[in-house]
């Protein structure tokens, strides 16, 4: 075999990948896909750089992604550089007014504007978004409980300005993507007294996806998916394994939140939800556009 043997021979291969992508491409036309975006996705150039050119290929074919980002790493660097300690109650994040500043300044002034900038280097449209512009997420103080001891009420903690989402303005999400933008939504909201509160992105991701009527919820994290008490990737489960696993203890760690919410943006009208690898690259692409996907699918 030649090499121009070869070079028919890739170029039929690819020819059968978009084939493979079409029915998918049909399907999700005009849909809105919300993506968590997070995890090793996030600091390593290559996968940002590819993470945003899929991005914008997916808005060139029709699909409307909508992007809401963490960047828990990146407020724990700059913390450390100004000498302030970063202290976490079951895994969320103390906000005092002082942290509150650091992590608005990092989440909306930094990280979002990288995302915001590659999108738009590769020929996308894309804007950045608080829950404060448009007042997109309004947002009420959260209080954590613990139970100290059995038949007593549970402690309630104050973790600062931390919030949960109480409302999200879809029309403002809506009225960029009709115009043609990718939004890109860091996941700070606001109170009823103009407060700004520190939201877990996981969260605020199902929330925007349920307001929208989202076709998929997508959250990429550092691990394949969900996994069975055997260390086995789950493909594919219902809301009713899922409860099953989380009671049973095979669900716990980070990954619960995780699933809580995917469960939570199901309930709320969103067809599919998906837990992959975000250190994969083009994890999006594969993950929507193959027969056989990544990571976990959770439907109820």
């Amino acid at each position: 075999m030649n090499d121009n043997d070869d070079m028919v021979k890739t170029s039929v291969e690819r020819a059968g990948i978009l084939l493979e992508a079409l029915p998918y491409i049909r399907r999700f036309y005009n849909r809105t896909i919300v993506i968590k975006y997070g995890g090793h996705a996030m600091v390593d150039d290559e996968l940002k750089d590819m993470f945003a050119r899929d991005l914008v290929l997916m808005k060139y074919i029709g699909i409307n992604p909508v992007v809401v980002h963490g960047g828990g790493p990146q407020i724990g660097v700059t913390l450390k550089r100004l000498g302030k300690e970063s202290r976490f109650i079951q895994g969320m994040r103390v906000t005092d007014e002082e942290t509150m500043d650091i992590v608005e300044m990092v989440l909306v002034g930094k990280v979002n504007k990288e995302i915001v900038g590659l999108i738009n280097h590769h020929g996308g449209k894309a804007v950045g978004l608080s829950g404060k512009d448009g007042d997109l997420i309004r947002a009420e103080k959260y209080y954590l409980s613990e139970e100290k001891a059995k038949d007593t009420p549970p402690e309630i903690i104050d973790i600062g300005l931390v919030g949960k989402v109480k409302a999200i303005n879809a029309n403002l999400i809506v009225s960029l993507v009709q115009d043609g933008f990718i939004p890109v939504i860091a996941p700070t909201g606001v109170g009823e007294r103009g407060e700004t509160y520190n939201i877990n992105a996981d969260v605020v991701a199902g929330e925007v996806a349920a307001a929208l009527g989202a076709e998929k919820l997508v959250l990429l994290t550092d691990v394949q998916g969900v996994l069975d008490d055997g260390k086995n990737l789950i493909n594919t489960m219902d809301g009713r394994r899922a409860q099953e696993l989380i009671e049973g203890g095979i669900i716990a760690g980070g990954m619960f939140p995780k699933v809580k919410c995917c469960l939570k943006a199901l309930r709320g009208g969103v067809n599919k939800t998906h837990i992959i690898d975000g250190r994969l690259k083009h994890a999006i692409l594969l993950e929507m556009f193959t027969d056989r996907g990544i990571g976990t699918e959770i439907v109820l």
